[in-house]
């Protein structure tokens, strides 16, 4: 693990390099003396590339696992007055038995006490087996959606001889899969706007085959709405440059077009290199509890399309993640995005076991610093 501790003067230039990239309009945007150096100082870790790290609540980086306790937050433990939210996943039917084992650890956990709805997507249709499979392990109401359409395929601008070279002679993870990059462009820019998601405020992302290790006995979409926060994530890796190589520039054109929707006190340093690029940290988007506001936003959804029409969910391999991780980071305040280092999880091979693991309820050694190193 890497920190890197930047003095308050090296990080007001470092801020400022990377907003003279973004533009002389952007510079006058935003305030460098409006960032204190408190902020400056617990935000000036970096993460060294090729290795997994865990970052703690992005308002206050202080290495301490137990920095959720430690805030002022509100905490609801009420069925009463519960948000308009849902678990979803994007799934297949081959994945049957993984999915069903991922909603029994959360009906176990925390679901058995609050009864939010699971809301799953394909697509395929989903098989009659596979819906009575699932319906059976829970008490919870379960919608079962199609993905089609526009959702699911290319837009009308993507070369897909140019797509299907890149896929052929990729070297990176997935790289071949068409499937994959149709799966990535979904997450990052349609999922959220699928019918059965139409009336939910919040939802809580789940995938197939990962762990729960503890009982979550408060309800984290109240949280979220109670205490303001837009983003909630566990855990942070680093992504292949391959797959995102002209990701940060274009997103750096796309603010030189629209340096309005830059936030003013948004969190750059992190998702920065020495060199000013992005250094490809991102929240590992398998888990992610969000305001579905943010990403229907007008901000979000034109960055979206700007991505989309660039065509680098085909040409490369731009994944949700990197995409969220960046709109997060440039649109909102740190103090609207959460670290939920309460909650166990883990999703093969990285994960997350609280420090005070025994008083959670915990089935995970917290010793082993799961989101470090795998084990």
């Amino acid at each position: 693990k890497m920190g890197l501790r930047i003095s308050t003067l090296k990080f007001r230039k470092l801020l400022l390099a990377t907003l003279l990239m973004f533009s002389f309009p952007i510079l006058m945007f935003i305030k460098v003396s409006h960032i204190n150096s408190e902020i400056q100082n617990k935000h000036s870790q970096l993460v060294k590339l090729g290795q997994s790290v865990l970052l703690s609540d992005i308002a206050d980086l202080t290495g301490n696992d137990d920095v959720v306790q430690e805030k002022n937050y509100i905490y609801s433990h009420s069925k009463e007055n519960k948000a308009r939210a849902a678990f979803v996943g994007l799934v297949k039917n081959s994945e049957r038995v993984s999915i069903m084992r991922t909603i029994r650890q959360i009906e176990d956990r925390f679901n058995k006490n609050f009864n939010y709805p699971i809301i799953l997507l394909n697509n395929e249709e989903f098989t009659s087996e596979f819906k009575e499979s699932v319906q059976a392990i829970t008490n919870s109401k379960v919608y079962f959606g199609h993905v089609r359409g526009r959702a699911w395929s290319y837009p009308s601008w993507i070369n897909q001889t140019k797509a299907r070279i890149e896929r052929e002679t990729s070297k990176y993870v997935y790289g071949k899969l068409e499937s994959y990059r149709l799966m990535c462009r979904f997450q990052s820019g349609y999922i959220f706007r699928h019918p059965l998601l139409r009336n939910l405020d919040y939802y809580w992302r789940i995938e197939p085959g990962v762990d729960y290790f503890c009982d979550i006995d408060y309800d984290p979409f109240q949280f979220m709405r109670d205490n303001r926060k837009m983003y909630g994530f566990v855990i942070t890796v680093p992504d292949g440059r391959q797959t995102i190589r002209t990701l940060w520039d274009t997103t750096k054109k796309f603010i030189e077009t629209h340096p309005q929707y830059l936030n003013r006190e948004a969190n750059i340093n992190w998702i920065m290199t020495t060199n000013y690029t992005y250094n490809t940290c991102h929240y590992w988007t398998n888990f992610e509890i969000a305001d579905l506001s943010f990403y229907r936003s007008k901000t979000y959804m034109d960055y979206f399309n700007y991505l989309d029409q660039a065509g680098g969910f085909f040409y490369e391999r731009w994944g949700d993640a990197p995409v969220h991780t960046l709109a997060t980071s440039l649109f909102l305040r740190p103090d609207q995005i959460h670290y939920f280092n309460d909650i166990g999880y883990r999703h093969e091979p990285v994960g997350n076991c609280p420090a005070k693991s025994v008083n959670k309820k915990c089935v995970c050694d917290s010793k082993k610093n799961y989101a470090d190193r795998t084990t």
